[in-house]
This record gives C-alpha cells, sequence and structure tokens, in this order.
C-alpha cells in the first residue's frame, strides 16, 4: 500500500511549529509530522506530514494559507522496503581508524580498525554524512596526536555516533545531550547495539542545560556536530564549559561559513587548529586558550 508525504518550507519556527500541530489535526490523519531545520545554512524550516492515505489537499492549502507558507508539496512513496534499499545504499565508511557499518556489512569489518554498528534504520546519524565523517577524522587525529581527555560532552548528540567515537577511544566520563527525545532515545540503542551501555550517559537537554553536563564540567573534549546558528549561540557556553588547553570539535559548517563560526570561538578564547573540508562540509577543531 502507498503512503504519502506532504511537504513546506517557512522562515518562521514558531509558525512552522504551529502548522505541525494543526496537521496532527487533520482528517485523515498523519501516522507521523515534522518540524526540521534545513541544513543548507538558509533559516529555513521545513514541515511534513506523513500519511497512510492520500491527504486532504484543501486541508492542507487552508493550513499552509494561515502561516505565508508554500503551498504544500503532496507526494505517492511506493511501496517498498526502505530499509533494505538503504542498506544496498549505505555501504560501510572509514573516517581515520573509525570503521562504521550495518550489520549486513559485519563480516566486512578490517582488523586495524575501531567498528562501530550502525543499522540503517536509524535514518538519520549513520556517518555516511560529511560533517559525522569529518568530526571522527577529527577525533581520531586528536587520539593519535597523543590527547587524551579525561571527560567529553557530545552536544546535540543524534544518534550519539560521536560519543560512541570517544567511548572506543578513551574509558572517561562521557555525556551525550540532545534536545530531541527521538535522538536520545536512538542514542541509547545505539549504544546497546555496540556494547557501550554505562559507557555514555545520555541526557535530553538543550545545549549544556543538564545537572549532569553542568556537574562535569569543564571538559578537555566537546564535540557538536549541529548547525551554523546553535553552534554561534553555543560560542560562550562552549568557552565557559571547555578547560584550559581543552579541545573542541564542530560541524554541521557550510564551507562558507566555516570563517563566520571560527571567528565567534575566538571571541570566546578557542583557537583553530584544524580545519577538514569534506564535500560541502566543513569540521573545525579547536583549543581553548
Amino acid at each position: 500500500m502507498p503512503t504519502y508525504t506532504a511537504l513546506t518550507t517557512l522562515t518562521d519556527k514558531p509558525a512552522a511549529e504551529t502548522m505541525a500541530a494543526m496537521l496532527e489535526n487533520m482528517s485523515p490523519e498523519p501516522y507521523g509530522v515534522g518540524v526540521f531545520e534545513t541544513e543548507d545554512g538558509s533559516g529555513m524550516f521545513e514541515v511534513g506530514g506523513f500519511f497512510l492515505e492520500k491527504p486532504d489537499e484543501v486541508g492542507l492549502a487552508l493550513i499552509a494559507a494561515t502561516a505565508n507558507a508554500k503551498p504544500f508539496s503532496v507526494s505517492e512513496v511506493p511501496d517498498k522496503d526502505w530499509v533494505a534499499e538503504v542498506r544496498r545504499e549505505l555501504a560501510p565508511i572509514r573516517a581515520g581508524r573509525f570503521f562504521l557499518y550495518g550489520s549486513h556489512d559485519a563480516d566486512k569489518i578490517p582488523d586495524d580498525c575501531v567498528p562501530m554498528l550502525i543499522e540503517a534504520a536509524m535514518a538519520f546519524g549513520t556517518g555516511h554524512h560529511g560533517t559525522t565523517q569529518g568530526c571522527l577524522t577529527a577525533l581520531d587525529k586528536l587520539a593519535v596526536a597523543g590527547f587524551s581527555p579525561k571527560n567529553v560532552a557530545d552536544i546535540g548528540c543524534g544518534t550519539a555516533v560521536l560519543a560512541m567515537g570517544a567511548a572506543k577511544l578513551w574509558d572517561v566520563p562521557i555525556i551525550a545531550g540532545d534536545i530531541d527525545e527521538v535522538a536520545t532515545d536512538t542514542a541509547t540503542a545505539n549504544l546497546a547495539c555496540n556494547d557501550l551501555v554505562g559507557r555514555v550517559e545520555v541526557v535530553t537537554c538543550a545545549g549544556f542545560d543538564h545537572p549532569s553536563l553542568r556537574r562535569e564540567s569543564p571538559y578537555d573534549l566537546i564535540l557538536a556536530n549541529i548547525l551554523k546558528g546553535p553552534l554561534i549561540a553555543l560560542a560562550p557556553d562552549m568557552g565557559g564549559s571547555c578547560c584550559s588547553k581543552g579541545y573542541t570539535i564542530l560541524s554541521g559548517i557550510l564551507n562558507e561559513q566555516a570563517d563566520e563560526v571560527s571567528e565567534k570561538y575566538q571571541e570566546n578564547e578557542f583557537i583553530e587548529t584544524d580545519r577538514l573540508i569534506i564535500g560541502e562540509w566543513t569540521t573545525l577543531t579547536l583549543q581553548k586558550k
């Protein structure tokens, strides 16, 4: 049986969230609704509804009109095994010594690597994005250079791929936080799949706003693979939460945004020590003065 998506974009986040609430009250009702900030640095928010039967396009038009959003684009999604489809597309990835693979590729793990199991069903944070690869590569470069932190924070952790990478390298306290409960639930599942239960504490919060994160501060290493806007907004907190000579690895940054982010962190007592470009994405490594 086919399913349907209804998608639109707008620049006003509160209006986007209001539209999402209106979508949830439609008939036929969607089986899922989401609001996502686009990754192109445009400041746009995508509002999406996912339906098991064709949605009411008149109702969608009214919802879009109330928020001055673009009309919804409605698409029929073919009935197929999407996890199997993704498995065919997601080959194992090397990032420094890290080897990210799905269970269907467990027989391909090389001897000289740090393996991490990331299932295709996780949908995001599989390691195939240039930002994740950049952060893992930067993390490995620090370890190879002899850096060894006493504690680590992964801010905006998503599926906790970066926190898991740190846990594979060092037996130290690690806290991974994300504002999205779906992300933290997925992070917890990922840790279990990689035999890392108890090695990483997962919390749901915005930025550093959690007792556990405040308790362990300051950090020798802070990881943050999010987007330019939140990274800039977090710069003062990063400066206050990173110890002297500690490091922060930042990504989710388009190449043309990298100088602006770096300059903001330099204003907060960091020095840029490395810059890695993978496709259109930049990963910054900065050290606290």
